[in-house]
């Protein structure tokens, strides 16, 4: 089969376009793994209408870890810079006059699902040999984050997925993932 030039270069800049939507979207994808609502956030839908733009839940956070989203000043925390230390008192809960962030009432002890955590095995230092233990006693969730022998292992079940533990770890890449739980 013969080109003529103009098909060539149709067929080029559109191989170009495929290339550069794919990665934009592979870029907007990992942008989106970072952000998480801040805790107890009412479903998306109900979110978003619900939530003023007030930024009293970001001013109450005592570590910093909510921050505005560019596209909209919504609050959301991005949990692979750091960790949620899980505030007694929810300061950014209680911040929530029009109710986006809301316990619930029923379960008051309940604590939220931020996200899933695990741990990779091919960079994490005591799976490698060395004994590191960075993240040891970042938990605050009991039995979530358990070491047997001298590795760390997290229990998908008990872990809120706060990263506390990725804020410790000290490797490059950093050997704690955090994803969305939806």
């Amino acid at each position: 089969m013969v080109m003529d030039r103009r098909e060539f270069f149709k067929f080029g800049a559109s191989q170009a376009i495929d290339v550069v939507t794919e990665t934009v979207a592979d870029k907007l994808s990992e942008l989106d793994i970072n952000w998480i609502r801040p805790p107890f956030a009412l479903a998306e839908s109900d979110f978003v209408t619900s939530c003023t733009l007030c930024d009293e839940c970001i001013k109450a956070c005592p570590y910093d870890v909510l921050f505005k989203m560019r596209d909209d000043g919504s609050p959301a925390m991005d949990l692979s810079n750091r960790g949620c230390h899980m505030c007694s008192e929810w300061p950014c809960v209680t911040a929530c006059e029009p109710g986006a962030l809301l316990k619930n009432a029923e379960n008051l002890a309940a604590v939220p699902k931020f996200a899933m955590v695990t741990i990779n095995e091919e960079t994490c230092l005591p799976y490698q040999g060395p004994e590191c233990g960075a993240c040891n006693d970042t938990c605050p969730v009991p039995n979530a984050l358990q070491w047997v022998g001298a590795r760390p292992v997290i229990d998908p079940d008990a872990c809120t997925g706060c990263a506390l533990c990725k804020e410790a770890c000290i490797t490059e890449p950093n050997s704690i993932l955090v994803r969305p739980t939806g």
